[in-house]
């Protein structure tokens, strides 16, 4: 036989149920993690930045059309975007602007990074007060390049001083041989004295003429070997802060809560090897699912008989039904009921159903074979001074005083008797199949109602004595290994294992897996409501509380 396989929406409609049973946990993950970012950003002291940009304009000497050239420069600009941050130039700012912060503090508050493939720089300092930020990036950008126009014209500075000395000396020489020559006479003496004087101003002028040639040629050295830092763009005063982003972090801390909340979700669900759906039964157990109770209070009596046109009422009688049908060619006379584990609420079962039964005007006989925690008399308000131990122990098995009567019309009930010492050497002994057999040749079904499998031996010695077993699982309680294990441990002594009875299922809690038994209950509800014999009937729909019963 294949395994059924779940298409893609039958995960689509898995994981929106599962997040939709979550949602309260997402949101409340979502609302304290966008809460704290949220008050942590307002009491965050608020970072503004500024940018300038700055063009490194190269000397025109070193420029070319060749693509070393650009290289050049593009390295020109990377080696002054690091040299801005250093010592000396921030020592430069905080002198300039007279700061208490010292350098290196600073530094640590500017971003210089050259744009890619041009001569551009781009400066960026952060501040906690806006015209703070603004003034420190201009002052480091005249600060560099002022200490970058001075480094490089230190370069000729004494050429230059050199050449400006002799020419102020000849400039005064000239000036002292033109007042000489002004101061002569139209005398033959003066004449040969100006002839000699003019003569000599003719070479200092010659000389002045090559000494200012020369300055003007380490001038224009000067000029073409100096690069330029020019501000294209000042750093204006911020009015947005760039950190706390107060509405940013809120959402993306939200975004992060809900993550978390998903991951930590995921992580239970994949931890939790309880059984959840009907599907898993089918799936993990290869049993059919006879019948699905959703939970309702338990008030001391069956809800069968208290509330007989209520949903989980209607639910019974379905289930009497597919037992029907669980086995046409041998009909089922004897039937046990039991389940994997303790609370799982087998008793609640036994009685309903065979309420149900008995409704349907079969004669119905109810034994309690739970020797360790008899719950029947309970259910069926009825005594327990004597009963199934009490035939045990009988030499001959005589049903008198030990089968009684209850209320419900067709139903008679073996209630558990005293407790013996020995419970599962009694369920096992040749007694009890006499017991049956003398129960189910008055009865039309025999109902047995035994202690859970995994829990004690009981359930097992008797499950191959009887015609069919009911195995009772509760949703969300029931572990998968425990479920597995009670059905192969039926299965080894030989049971007919009719299918599985969910009980106690949370309609209202449940996933999407229940949304076809959840549509039915509210829709026969809905029905019968308007029509059902009293108010008290009308409100016993399906009422979502843990039952306490076994």
């Amino acid at each position: 036989m294949e395994e059924p396989t779940n298409s893609f929406s039958d995960d689509l409609r898995r994981y929106i149920a599962l997040a939709w049973h979550w949602a309260w946990l997402f949101i409340i993950a979502a609302v304290l993690a966008g809460s704290a970012s949220y008050y942590v950003s307002k009491q965050t002291t608020p970072v503004y930045r500024t940018t300038t940009i700055v063009l490194v304009n190269e000397a025109p000497g070193l420029r070319s059309a060749d693509y070393t050239s650009l290289i050049t420069s593009e390295r020109l600009a990377q080696t002054y975007a690091e040299l801005m941050t250093t010592l000396p130039v921030l020592e430069g700012v905080v002198e300039r602007l007279d700061l208490s912060d010292n350098p290196l503090s600073l530094k640590g508050l500017i971003t210089v990074q050259p744009v890619q493939d041009t001569q551009l720089i781009r400066v960026s300092v952060e501040h906690t007060l806006p015209s703070r930020a603004a003034s420190i990036a201009n002052a480091l950008v005249e600060e560099f390049a002022e200490q970058t126009r001075q480094e490089q014209a230190s370069r000729y500075t004494s050429s230059k001083q050199n050449f400006e000395t002799q020419l102020a000396a000849l400039d005064q020489k000239i000036l002292d041989t033109t007042e000489l020559i002004s101061a002569l006479r139209d005398t033959e003496e003066d004449q040969l004295e100006r002839d000699r004087l003019e003569a000599t101003l003719a070479q200092y002028r010659q000389t002045y003429a090559s000494l200012l040639s020369s300055y003007e040629s380490v001038r224009l050295a000067e000029a073409q070997t100096t690069s330029t830092i020019i501000q294209k763009e000042i750093a204006l005063t911020p009015t947005t802060p760039i950190r706390p982003q107060t509405m940013q972090n809120t959402a993306l801390a939200a975004v992060v809560g809900l993550m978390l909340a998903a991951g930590f979700v995921f992580l239970i669900e994949a931890l939790d090897d309880t059984i959840k759906s009907p599907e898993e039964i089918v799936e993990k157990l290869g049993l059919p699912v006879l019948g699905l109770i959703a939970s309702h209070k338990v008030n001391g009596k069956p809800i069968t008989t208290e509330h007989p046109r209520s949903p989980i009422s209607e639910a019974f009688r379905a289930m009497r039904t597919n037992i029907a049908y669980a086995s046409v060619d041998h009909p089922i006379k004897t039937i046990m009921i039991t389940s994997p584990s303790p609370e799982d609420g087998k008793s609640t079962i036994s009685a309903n159903l065979a309420i149900v039964m008995a409704q349907g005007g079969s004669l119905v006989a109810l034994i309690d074979a739970d020797l360790r925690r008899p719950r029947v008399h309970h259910h069926l308000g009825i005594d327990n001074l004597s009963g199934l131990t009490d035939l045990m122990v009988q030499p001959e098995i005589v049903l008198n005083g030990e089968i009684q009567p209850t209320t419900i019309q067709n139903l008679v009930a073996i209630t558990s008797g005293k407790l013996p010492p020995n419970p599962a050497e009694m369920v096992a002994s040749s007694k009890m199949v006499k017991i049956l057999n003398e129960v189910s040749g008055m009865a039309d079904v025999t109902i047995v109602d035994t202690p859970p499998l995994l829990a004690v031996t009981d359930a097992a010695a008797l499950a191959p004595r009887v015609d069919g077993v009911l195995l009772v699982i509760k949703p969300g309680l029931t572990k998968l290994a425990a479920a597995t294990q009670a059905v192969e441990q039926l299965r080894r002594v030989g049971a007919n294992i009719l299918g599985v009875v969910l009980n106690d299922v949370n309609m209202k809690k449940s996933r999407y897996r229940y949304s076809y038994y959840k549509n039915y209950y509210n829709n026969y509800g809905k029905y019968y409501g308007d029509t059902a014999s009293s108010k008290q009937e009308k409100t016993a729909k399906v009422e979502i509380v843990e039952s306490p019963d076994n």
